[in-house]
């Protein structure tokens, strides 16, 4: 069956719409307001399309791979056509593979788990930690931890440097963003997929904040794997792809012993037992699948091409345009960044104000205005460092304020959207911006347990 027949009679609605549009959350100072989700780098909401292709093939939901009974083999075709749906998506060659995870972090270590002894990773220190940490779990690994470029093209030529200082014989790894968690800022794939294998390397992508925003094909950018996860995909149910090459997926040892990743289970004389696992996609996805998350992701892949991604970059450019302009207009506002004001992006921003800590800041735009954004360092704790120009041992934690309301603190505050964003949110957004900093906060905040919150009484 193809990924939509289980809701192929859907009514059309608006473009693109999302769970969670007319949701109502209370102030402390009264009433109530519709939600503004501006946290989508953290979670995007579902697509409508997404749910509403989930809720229709529930009922049908059966064991994959394993059973004889109707409901499996719908199951099992749905999960394989999602499979080649993504391959699809991603454009994929014929002898890639599609590996379903949990998400973005589990995919990394998937990859990190089947290098071969002794490869040599290079990663700049500007990665969320999905991609910065896997290859240390595995000491035969040498990794190098590159220093953060201040232009695309610093950051061609610090690869370049470092692969060229490597021995040329071994295996080895580049990791890369495609857009940063922190500042949204878009990396130069092409131009670092070039120079890693003009110096015998391959390139994974961490496509985790670049797939929602930009088309991301494997052919095109010319990278070896490319990993994401679905709930940034506006497809929150928990499955994850790790989609590229397939030599070193299917000479490794299966990341995960057990039922599906063995094709046959044998006793020896001698007591033991012999194993011959899969040598596809199987081979590392160990377990009863969640086809629902998988069919999910295909069903967002779908949304996406179906809606053009011309017309989505444009107007997502338009929003981006109004944000950075109504930034701008407030002085005491920051904005992070590492290629400059100007850099091309995605809907992510991150900023400082000035006398304000950042989490009683987004404390604040939350109960006071109805705005959900996020504070801390983004699990990025060096790139962020590096950004508000910390040392490396300064105090700070990822959404803990360790300063109480008004003092300085090493966060931040960031603000992203993508398809499902009104500009009437970001508008808002922007008045309680230029609110908050002119006028302060109505309320009171306390810190509890490692949050900024509301007091029990306004200020």
């Amino acid at each position: 069956m193809s990924v939509s027949a289980v809701a192929a009679d859907r009514s059309v609605c608006a473009p693109l719409p999302v769970l969670g549009r007319d949701v109502r959350v209370p102030l402390v100072t009264g009433g109530e307001v519709d939600y503004a989700a501006l946290d989508y780098a953290a979670s995007a909401p579902a697509l409508q399309r997404v749910w509403d292709d989930v809720a229709a093939y529930a009922p049908y939901y059966g064991s994959v791979h394993r059973g004889a009974g109707y409901l499996s083999q719908l199951s099992t075709d749905l999960f394989e056509n999602s499979r080649r749906t993504i391959a699809e998506f991603l454009g994929c060659g014929a002898e890639d593979q599609v590996v379903f995870t949990r998400s973005t972090t589990d995919s990394l270590n998937l990859l990190a788990s089947v290098l071969p002894q002794a490869t040599r990773v290079f990663v700049f220190e500007t990665e969320h930690h999905a991609s910065l940490l896997p290859w240390e779990q595995r000491p035969d690994v040498a990794v190098t931890y590159l220093n953060a470029p201040r232009t695309p093209r610093q950051a061609v030529d610090t690869l370049e440097k470092a692969l060229a200082e490597r021995d040329p014989y071994g295996p080895a790894l580049v990791c890369v963003t495609g857009a940063s968690n922190v500042t949204g800022e878009l990396w130069p794939v092409r131009e670092l997929a070039a120079a890693a294998h003009a110096h015998g390397a391959r390139i994974v992508l961490d496509a985790a904040q670049l797939v929602p925003h930009h088309p991301v094909n494997i052919a095109e950018l010319d990278v070896d794997w490319v990993a994401f996860s679905g709930h940034k995909l506006y497809a929150p149910f928990g499955a994850g792809v790790l989609a590229g090459r397939a030599d070193w997926l299917q000479a490794a040892a299966p990341y995960l012993a057990g039922g599906g990743a063995s094709r046959k289970v044998s006793r020896r004389t001698d007591g033991g037992v012999d194993v011959e696992w899969h040598t596809t996609a199987a081979r590392h996805e160990a377990g009863s699948p969640n086809v629902i998350g998988a069919y999910a992701i295909a069903s967002a892949c779908q949304a996406l091409t179906e809606a053009g991604f011309d017309g989505l970059v444009a107007r997502e450019q338009e929003l981006i345009a109004r944000l950075r302009a109504g930034l701008a207009e407030v002085p005491e506002v920051n904005v992070l960044s590492l290629f400059g004001e100007d850099a091309a992006r995605v809907g992510v921003f991150s900023f400082v104000v000035e006398g304000w800590n950042s989490s009683h800041f987004a404390a604040a735009l939350s109960a006071e205005y109805g705005i959900g954004v996020r504070d801390g360092l983004f699990c990025a704790h060096p790139l962020v460092r590096t950004l508000l120009g910390s040392e490396p041992q300064d105090p700070g934690e990822c959404g803990a304020p360790e300063a109480a309301p008004g003092e300085r603190s090493l966060n931040a505050i960031r603000v992203s959207f993508g398809v499902g964003t009104p500009d009437e949110h970001v508008d808002r957004f922007l008045r309680a911006v230029k609110e908050l900093v002119t006028d302060g906060a109505t309320w009171n905040y306390r810190t509890e347990d490692g949050r900024c919150v509301p007091a029990r009484s306004a200020g």
